[in-house]
């Protein structure tokens, strides 16, 4: 039986994850914001066959608060097979172009309070000497783009932040997975004008998550075919780069 840990359970793919472990009869435990929505969550994977759920609520940018939940995390389960940071804000690109509050919040928000949480995740497995630590960073993290280049910033720091643990916890027989989705029909993106083609379901990322975490995949890239957009892209010439509409 796996003892799963979700920080940031409500978000799309974080759920669809979640329903995976939940048919593998797995104990779960939930981190997220909305209580209402979280216990929502925990009665459908009960129903779908998680051996336990158990919830607590935290808002990631209160820092100081991250201790003591991640603390009766660890009580309730025990060893932890695999801790999901899930966490995340799309934001205003324009609005953080006017207001440099505004852009240090997002920043806070997708960079800042995972970076804390990983510190003290890090700390948590390296003691266990064994387990999966998965976080979800951003293919925006593989070069600064116009549309999007504050929560790319974000996302960037984390993935260069868990290509250090990687080497560290390696030696500890840990496991760290950096997730880089592609654009994906979640409530972050309802409503922007995304090509069909390209935008893929929760499902299908959860699916691909769990594989990686099984198959202790170093960088996944999901749906697979972003792994050679993003090689493209990273490629383009700087003075071309600056005029694509990207």
């Amino acid at each position: 039986m796996k003892k799963i840990l979700i920080i940031g359970a409500t978000s799309a793919i974080a759920e669809a994850t979640a329903r995976r472990y939940a048919k593998k009869g797995s104990k779960l435990y939930l981190i997220a914001r909305n209580g209402e929505r979280l216990a929502t969550l925990a009665t459908d994977l009960k129903i779908r066959g998680a051996s336990s759920v158990d919830t607590a609520l935290l808002d990631v940018n209160e820092r100081g608060s991250q201790g003591p939940v991640l603390e009766q995390a660890t009580k309730t389960l025990g060893l932890i097979d695999v801790a999901l940071i899930a966490h995340g804000t799309l934001g205003d690109q324009k609005g953080c172009e006017q207001d440099a509050e505004k852009a240090l919040l997002e920043f806070e928000t997708n960079a800042v309070s995972t970076l804390a949480l990983l510190t003290r995740l890090a700390t948590i497995f390296e003691k266990q000497h064994a387990g999966t630590i998965a976080v979800i960073s951003s293919v925006a993290g593989d070069r600064g783009r116009p549309s999007n280049y504050v929560y790319g910033t974000a996302k960037a720091a984390i993935t260069t932040f868990c290509e250090g643990l990687q080497a560290r916890l390696f030696k500890s027989g840990v496991h760290v997975l950096i997730i880089k989705p592609g654009l994906v029909a979640t409530p972050m993106t309802e409503g922007l004008s995304l090509p069909a083609m390209l935008v893929a379901e929760p499902d299908l990322v959860a699916r691909d998550i769990v594989r990686a975490i099984e198959k202790r995949t170093d960088t996944l890239y999901t749906p697979w075919f972003w792994k050679y957009i993003m090689a493209i892209i990273i490629h383009i010439p700087t003075a071309l780069f600056k005029k694509a509409n990207l």
